[in-house]
């Protein structure tokens, strides 16, 4: 037996005893910690982005405003339990494949949570999560990053809010992070 597999084996031997454990401690399964915010709705997310942006407009299940000078779109669809949150960069026209390769990789590790995305013609940057358990510090997060891979576009290609090399990318993340949370603290 491969010296690599014995040790995983045993790895996952000890997790298993320190759960057992854990649970014979208890003498019942370990619980998630409780939920203290509302689940999201369209009215919860349109106060949150109206706190943001009191010009924002809302059209049926879509609103649009914007952050920094930087348009975004939200479309939630509340049946479906899901959401998206895009920022226009670009055309889609005249993208080489060696600029897709490099958007592909980008969502592989430095895109983080948001995505670049081709849709009607345009290159996006994209966050697309489940709306009820959405809380709202995940939802500002989400704009953040889906700023940051419009503007690092070309460059970085970064979300933004992890920075694995020595740049200041993280400190621009957590900067706008702040500002956005502060202006809603009520919500």
């Amino acid at each position: 037996m491969p010296l690599r597999l014995l040790r995983l084996i045993v790895l996952l031997s000890a997790l298993f005893v320190c759960a057992s454990f854990a649970f014979a401690q208890d003498g019942e399964a370990p619980q998630s910690p409780p939920t203290t915010e509302p689940p999201m709705t369209m009215v919860r997310m349109a106060e949150i982005i109206r706190a943001i942006d009191p010009e924002a407009q809302a059209a049926g299940n879509a609103i649009q405003f914007v952050i920094d000078d930087i348009p975004l779109f939200v479309v939630a669809d509340p049946i479906a339990d899901r959401m998206r949150a895009m920022v226009p960069i670009r055309s889609a026209e005249g993208l080489a494949t060696d600029e897709l390769m490099r958007l592909m990789q980008a969502n592989f590790d430095t895109a983080l949570d948001a995505r670049y995305a081709v849709a009607q013609g345009r290159l996006w940057g994209v966050f697309i999560h489940p709306l009820s358990p959405l809380e709202k510090d995940q939802l500002l997060s989400a704009f953040v990053q889906t700023i940051n891979v419009a503007r690092t576009y070309g460059q970085t290609y970064s979300g933004g809010a992890l920075s694995y090399g020595g740049g200041d990318s993280n400190g621009i993340y957590q900067e706008l992070l702040k500002e956005l949370q502060e202006l809603g603290e009520e919500i």
